[in-house]
Order: C-alpha cells, then structure tokens, then sequence
C-alpha cells in the first residue's frame, strides 16, 4: 500500500507545486505525459504535435491509472479523449463515467490558482459574498491584509451595486455578471454597501496578492464556570500550522475546556494541516491509536501506476541538499492496510471535553476528515447544515500549464466509516445568519454552542430567524443561486512525498 513519509522514513517535504516554489517535470509537455502509457491497442492514440490533443489524452491516461474508481473505465478508444473540443470537457466527461457510481462531483482542472491558495497566498479581492434569505447580497467573510480587509470590508455588509449595476439573482445573466466582477480577473471591482450600522459608502477594491491568514476570528468565552474557545478556520493551507499552534496555545492558556470550531464555509485542503488540526484537538490518550486509514485503487497498491513517474519535483532532503525526485517510489512492494494507517499524535497541551463543529453545505473534504477523525474518539457536535460529502482526495498532477485533480483516495476513521458522500448530518439543524459578524454571541450557530455548554442541550426558542418566513421554494432558489456564486475550492490534497512501504 501507498503510504506517506515521515521523518523516520528518510525526510517529509512538500510538493513546490503546492508551495509555489519552482518545479520541474521530468518532461515538460504532454506528448511525453501521453505517449508514454500507451496501451490497450490504443489504436486512435496516434502521434501527434497537436499539445491540445496530447493534453487531453493525458487527462485520461492519468485517470486510468490512477483514479479512485478506475475498475471498469472504458479503454483509450471507447473514451476517445480527442473527441472533445477542451480538456474541461474531458475531465466532466470522466465525471460522468458510469465506473464512480455517481460519487465524482468533484474532479477538475485548474490553472495553478489552487496550488496559490493551498500554499497560503491569495491573488484575488480576498472577499467572497452569498445572498441570504432576504435576497440581499452579504459579504460573508473577508480575509485579513487582503484588499478588501484594507478596503474596510467586513462580514455583513450588503452589497447593493457592483461595478454601478444594481444587484440581482433574477436570472442566469445576472449570476453571470457576477461572477465575472467579483470572482473573475478584472484588475479592480467598485461595490455601493451598506454597512452594518446602515451607512451607506462606495468602495473600490484592487486585485491584489496577500498572505493569507485562514484563521479568521478566536475568542474565548466564559458560560458559567466553564472556558470557552471559539476559532474559525476558513481554509487548510499548508502554512497554517503555526497559526493554529499559536491559537491553542493561547485556549490553553485561557483554560478552555470546550471548543469551538468554525468551518462554515471551509471547503479543505492539505491533509498535513488536517492533521494538525485533528492532534491539537484530540484527547491525549489517543497517541498511538489509530486516527484514519487511506484507501487507493488496486492499479496504485500493486505499484502498475507507472504514468506517475512522469511526476518529477525538487525538494530538499534532511541533509539540507535540493534534489530532483518522483513524487512516488517503486522501490518497495506493498503491503496490508497497516502501512497506509495515520495514527494521532497529540499536539499542544489543551485538553476539551467536547467539541463543537460550526458546518454548512460549503463545509467539504479536510473539514469533514478532521470532523469524521474525531467523532470516535470525543464528544463531537455538528451546528448548522449537512455538510457537503467529500470523503476522497486527489494529489495533484501537473499536465501541460495545468493541474489536474481527480480523487485518488478516499479515507476511513478508526472504526472504518468513511462513506459521507451524501455529507455528514449535523445534531442541530439552521441556517447561516449573514448579517451577524463571527464572534455575535447571538449569531444563531454560535449561539446554540454557547447555549448548549451552558445547559447540555440545544435550544428550540433560538429559531432560526433568517428563514422562518422565507419558504421551501424560496429556500431552494436561494440555494442554488449561492452555489452558482460558490468559489471556495472544495478538496483535500497530499502534499507530502508518498512511497511504497
């Protein structure tokens, strides 16, 4: 089986694709990628200058290979990749392949904007917006030191023009325009607000590259005699960990004995930072003990995934000298699921009794291993919606100027449950108040944690407001509109070299 290194196995590092340090492939184009796994009587695989053509067979000749559901994937010639006009075609057409059973909503390709923001670094507004439940368009979150934080942005403003139009989701073209203006390119986008104390300004913000800082509020509250803490956490980027350790040495000090973790609209990420995640938040009586198990489809257990050694990066080893290596290693044979199993590893010294997991439909993938990590091991509550049901990751594959990311790996906690395609169900059901800044004691999700610790159970007076008079359809509408507006990347990739062991 596929297991990552560790320190004992020689040295832990990341993919530079990730980190956005300079990488080279062993062959920098497609038509090495593509013909070099040329098999099945490929007869319709014939050489080609055509790069378009070479891409999109290498789309699929990677899936072949390395797909979570690769058993019964059509041959080279019944899929015939250069039927499509784009390489998003193919990657949808493989979506769509009747060998996932429906599971895969998640495969794409990208343009390396992900890799930026998994390494830490934003390059956009740093702002994204939904409509609530009144058909206003709210700010939902706005990262610190990005344009929009200098901006004077903030969670909860209502965004009444964009770039002068007056907002609407009447209509496709209005979803349209957008997502054009503000998750688009444009160099700088003009909003008509209206803050939360009801003023009104005009603000134009410039794009712009910034740090991003995923932790985006903590506090610590008192309920009785107990602690509190309270961190939302908006993305696992593989600078984190620091942040986080800073964050929970802070809790620890407070004498926090229940938690609070706000991942609402955290879609994932790394699975190193899950990791962390998961060890500063668990019991410590768990080191030692099995945490998760990643599972790989049967091509890459018996080592015949052979295209990936076409995945070359450089990466320095403990010695302090910068090599070249393949992001995997045939070297050793396979073995049982024991070789592919993460146990936990305390971190940090705060120890909760309970913990409280703040998710909606934009909570995905790192977010929902971390949750699923946990939920054997400690008392764990979900606040707010069904979460959206990533339990597979990808490693990214570099193809061409683009990186493609198809699900490679699904994992499964210590009792071996890891099916939540469908999201996981959370113990108290309502919706997302986006008029109320993280941290309002009484913003409903928040809300409900801080009245559970205080009286063991959630309460029914706290309603949910924000659509007790809006109805089924009108809820539906509003749903799917913000899902047309939803740009958070939703996954979570290994970053970490991985071998045969």
């Amino acid at each position: 089986m596929l297991r990552k290194f560790t320190a004992q196995n020689a040295f832990l590092c990341f993919m530079l694709i990730v980190l956005g340090i300079t990488t080279s492939c062993k062959k920098n184009d497609a038509a090495a990628d593509a013909d070099s796994s040329i098999s099945e009587s490929n007869t319709l695989q014939t050489p080609t200058t055509n790069r378009d053509y070479l891409t999109r067979d290498s789309i699929f000749l990677y899936a072949k290979q390395t797909y979570f559901w690769n058993v019964g994937m059509p041959s080279y010639d019944t899929f015939n990749p250069r039927k499509y006009s784009t390489s998003e075609q193919v990657v949808t057409a493989i979506r769509g392949l009747s060998s996932n059973g429906g599971k895969d909503k998640y495969s794409f390709i990208d343009d390396g904007s992900v890799a930026g923001q998994l390494g830490g670094v934003g390059g956009d507004y740093g702002f994204s917006a939904n409509f609530d439940s009144n058909n206003l368009l709210r700010i939902k979150y706005v990262y610190g030191n990005s344009p929009s934080a200098t901006a004077n942005l903030k969670r909860g403003f209502t965004i009444t023009k964009v770039n002068g139009t007056p907002v609407s989701r009447a209509s496709q073209a209005d979803v349209d325009f957008l997502n054009a203006a503000i998750f688009g390119s444009n160099p700088s986008i003009t909003l008509t607000v209206e803050k939360l104390d009801k003023t009104i300004a005009e603000v134009t913000v410039n794009r712009g590259t910034y740090a991003i800082n995923p932790i985006l509020y903590t506090n610590t509250y008192t309920v009785g005699a107990k602690k509190l803490g309270y961190i939302v956490f908006n993305s696992f980027t593989t600078n984190a960990s620091t942040l986080l350790d800073q964050a929970f040495a802070k809790f620890t000090a407070d004498g926090v004995t229940e938690l609070i973790v706000d991942l609402r609209y955290n879609g994932g990420g790394s699975v190193g930072t899950a990791d962390v995640l998961t060890n500063l938040i668990a019991p410590s009586a768990q080191t030692g003990k099995i945490m998760y198990t990643t599972y790989y489809n049967q091509t890459m257990q018996n080592a015949q995934a052979t295209i990936l050694e076409n995945q070359k990066f450089y990466a320095q080893g403990t010695d302090g000298v910068t090599r070249l290596y393949s992001f995997f290693d045939y070297s050793f044979k396979p073995t049982m699921a024991a070789g592919n199993q993460e146990s936990f590893k305390k971190r940090g010294s705060l120890n909760v009794s309970r913990v409280y997991f703040i998710v909606t439909g934009s909570t995905a993938s790192a977010s929902e291993l971390v949750i699923n990590n946990l939920k054997p091991v400690m008392d764990v509550k979900l606040i707010g919606r069904k979460t959206y049901g990533k339990p597979v990751g990808f490693f990214s594959l570099r193809i061409n100027k683009s990186d493609l990311y198809i699900p490679q790996f699904q994992t499964k906690n210590s009792v071996n449950f890891g099916d939540y395609f469908d999201g996981m169900t959370v113990d108290k059901d309502i919706a997302d108040d986006l008029s109320k800044d993280f941290g309002d004691p009484s913003e409903p999700l928040l809300a409900q944690a801080l009245y559970f610790t205080a009286n063991g159970s959630f309460t029914s007076y706290l309603k949910d407001n924000s659509l007790s008079s809006t109805s089924a359809a009108s809820r539906a509408l509003i749903d799917n509109t913000n899902d047309k507006l939803n740009h958070e990347f939703k996954g979570m990739v290994e970053t970490r070299k991985m071998k045969f062991k």
